[in-house]
């Protein structure tokens, strides 16, 4: 029978013990280490050589980005799962960027964990639900951003910028009606109506 090796963490004792016990009623998993922080668990998993990395994200010191990024740059090259409360678009689009094979929510329950974490150790990628919703959102955002032209994109990040048509034909050395014609084009492209509508379309595709 397949036995997992396991380590966590979390800079809370509490969720480090309780996680612990929910892992430990399966057969499956075997718990081979626990760190408070991301100095500690960079060593610890150099030390275990662990299958599988249950990492918090809003970590004091050394966040569970920052960690996850010392751990690729040291070869590890355990499945890590984040585990975190925050549904934020731009911490999930961080640290999936950043190599995470999972990213899941403290608030899930305890079956749906088990199995999604199995899935991740068997070559998948496990995400909760909302997070997975966000996925599909920030694909498809992408595939509209790649509509544009360069200079409809080009004018699009000056209009991020807070610019307005004329501000932008000037540092573009383009027309103002130009600008218009472009803008026009861009909207369309991008499925809005406005341009606050597309500055947060690109700004949400960048991660702020």
């Amino acid at each position: 029978m397949t036995c997992w090796k396991i380590m966590i963490v979390d800079d809370h004792p509490l969720m480090r013990r309780g996680i612990c016990q929910l892992l430990s009623f399966e057969p499956d998993f075997e718990i081979v280490g626990e760190a408070s922080n991301g100095a500690d668990a960079v060593q610890l998993a150099s030390e275990k050589d662990p299958d599988l990395i249950l990492l918090d994200l809003n970590m004091k010191g050394m966040s569970g980005l920052d960690t996850l990024h010392a751990m690729r740059a040291e070869g590890i090259q355990s499945s890590i799962v984040v585990l975190t409360v925050s549904d934020s678009r731009s911490d999930i689009k961080a640290l999936v960027n950043a190599g995470a094979d999972g990213y899941l929510l403290k608030d899930t329950e305890p079956e749906q964990l088990i199995e999604l974490l199995k899935q991740a150790l068997c070559g998948g990628k496990a995400y909760s639900d909302l997070v997975r919703e966000h996925l599909e959102d920030s694909s498809e955002q992408d595939s509209l951003l790649n509509s544009l032209t360069d200079r409809e994109m080009q004018i699009l990040q000056e209009v991020a910028k807070g610019y307005r048509n004329k501000q932008i034909a000037d540092s573009l050395f383009i027309s103002e009606a130009t600008v218009k014609v472009h803008m026009k084009s861009l909207l369309k492209k991008l499925q809005v109506k406005s341009r606050t509508a597309a500055t947060v379309l690109y700004l949400e595709s960048q991660g702020q």
